[in-house]
């Protein structure tokens, strides 16, 4: 997995590519954590997702709550639909914000 940083004065988006499985959701979490210190808004880009496990969900999940505790925002974009199909299935698509 890559994450590719890009920040600007409204947010941070975090694009992500390749697979969000065990082995990769500890960088996410890491940069994830790191950014919301950064900015009140951190976009993932999905554009280049193939593939996450439910370890990247906790990750995700995490996100969400850093997000409302500190007063900030975690939005998700451009998903693909076999990931939208997970997110559907786990019932995150319902608690995750997507664009």
């Amino acid at each position: 997995m890559t994450i590719n940083i890009t920040r600007n004065e409204e947010k941070t988006t975090l694009a992500i590519l390749g697979r969000l499985d065990t082995s990769t959701s500890p960088k996410l979490q890491e940069t994830l954590l790191s950014e919301f210190g950064k900015a009140k808004h951190i976009e993932l880009d999905f554009a280049e997702l193939v593939y996450v496990s439910s370890a990247g969900l906790r990750v995700l999940l995490l996100g969400e709550k850093t997000a409302k505790a500190q007063g900030s925002r975690q939005s998700i974009v451009n998903v693909s639909p076999d990931i939208r199909e997970v997110f559907e299935i786990t019932g995150f698509s319902n608690v995750l914000h997507f664009e």
